[in-house]
């Protein structure tokens, strides 16, 4: 009880660090811990992220407290409209766990504010629902709880808007879940961009129009680059799967009843499903015909996926290598490579066929790249930077942790360009 107490105090006082790591600190204050059966807790943090309080549920194993074991986390998101609460009050989430070596985290993420940092027009700032998600949540979980902490005991599912963040959030770092999957997601904003704007951002969140992600027209690269469709190639090395009903009425679940967002949800869903095919991406597909937007469908869909994360965490797959990465961002870090552009607009860069001996980068402006510690710490290197306008050789050393530095400037100001960068231990 001691060891717990000690635990629970720190936990209160500590300054958690930003994840990844190798960026400025954030404070995550807890704010109450409320035990609500054994396993079961309800939890208030202060998050900077958010700029507020916020809530979450945590579903613990049996016996947790006596036992030293670390265990995997999954990530359970909630719909447009619900809250942190939906999935223990909807579902039998908690009694479905009780023999399972695992633990439940399902935080909040407004009513209508899709698993994303807002563009609030061009300011940027709170609420920063993806931060407080990814950097802010994950590195608490992990030091309050005995987590596994890495991508290998991390998977992310959701519905609806929930839908569309686990599987966003596994596209925009997937390095740090090993698992997604979408119980009638979201997951192509392409299709229809009024049906988030209009139902999801403006009658839910009450924001004018254009505050989470921009107005379409004009930052439509905004929301291309949360968008999973747009993402898909991200998702090698990811075990997915995507459920589905097609929104029509006759389904065995809700009284036969017809479901127009459904079916909105169907077509988005059977996009990033073909998108995944063209990628050769491995994934369940399961379109289960007529069904609507509703909980009966939602807790089969848990049911048929538990038993396949636990199979994944006891089993679970090396990160891809060679891999690649498409962001719009101008600064990423992915599978412990970081890049950062100097550029004149946001858009989409490709890093690929990533490996020891190279890697390609497809983007425009100028830009630093910091390898993964994959090299000989303090090895020399010969790195030959390959374009359309010939090549050159730069002669590097690796720094104390095996990483190099790679610094690109491209041909020209226009996305698409691409350098080719081959690298070469010179041995003394």
């Amino acid at each position: 009880m001691l060891r717990i107490a000690f635990k629970s105090l720190l936990a209160f006082l500590m300054i958690i660090s930003l994840y990844p790591s190798g960026h400025a600190q954030a404070k995550v204050e807890l704010i109450s811990n409320t035990p609500l059966s054994e396993r079961l807790h309800d939890i208030t943090l202060h998050s900077p992220a958010l700029g507020k309080q916020t809530s979450l549920r945590v579903i613990l194993p049996k016996g947790y407290e006596e036992s030293e074991q670390t265990y995997p986390v999954l990530y359970l998101l909630h719909g447009c409209c619900g809250d942190y609460k939906a999935w223990t009050a909807r579902t039998d989430i908690e009694k479905i766990t009780e023999d399972l070596p695992l633990i439940v985290v399902m935080p909040d993420a407004g009513r209508g504010a899709s698993y994303s940092d807002w563009y609030n027009g061009g300011a940027y700032g709170p609420p920063q629902w993806e931060k407080y998600h990814i950097k802010e949540l994950i590195p608490w979980i992990e030091q309050r709880y005995r987590a596994k902490g890495t991508r290998e005991g991390r998977a992310v599912a959701g519905l609806s808007m929930g839908g569309f963040g686990a599987m966003s959030y596994a596209a925009r770092h997937p390095d740090l879940f090993v698992a997604a999957a979408s119980f009638s997601g979201v997951l192509d904003t392409n299709l229809d961009p009024e049906f988030l704007e209009k139902t999801i951002f403006q009658n839910q969140e009450k924001v004018p129009p254009g505050t989470v992600w921009g107005d379409r027209e004009t930052n439509e690269i905004i929301w291309r680059s949360h968008n999973p469709w747009d993402l898909a190639e991200n998702l090698q090395g990811v075990d997915l799967a995507i459920h589905t009903g097609t929104g029509e009425a006759g389904g065995p679940l809700d009284g036969g009843l017809e479901s127009p967002v459904e079916e909105t949800c169907f077509v988005m869903s059977t996009s990033l499903h073909n998108r995944l095919d063209e990628l050769n991406i491995s994934h369940v597909w399961d379109s289960y015909g007529p069904g609507s937007h509703t909980w009966g469908y939602w807790q089969r869909n848990l049911h048929q996926t538990l038993p396949r994360f636990m199979d994944i965490f006891n089993n679970p797959p090396e990160a891809p290598i060679p891999f690649q990465y498409k962001s719009a961002e101008s600064s990423f870090s992915i599978y412990g490579w970081d890049v950062t552009f100097d550029r004149e607009k946001m858009e989409f860069a490709r890093l690929s066929d990533v490996k020891k001996t190279g890697f390609k980068l497809q983007g425009s402006g100028k830009a630093d790249v910091q390898t993964a510690p994959w090299f000989k710490p303090n090895g020399k290197y010969h790195v030959k930077i390959k374009g359309d306008r010939g090549a050159r050789v730069v002669k590097t050393r690796a720094d104390d942790e095996g990483r190099l530095r790679v610094s690109l400037d491209f041909t020209s100001k226009h996305a698409g360009d691409e350098l080719s960068v081959s690298i070469k231990h010179k041995k003394n």
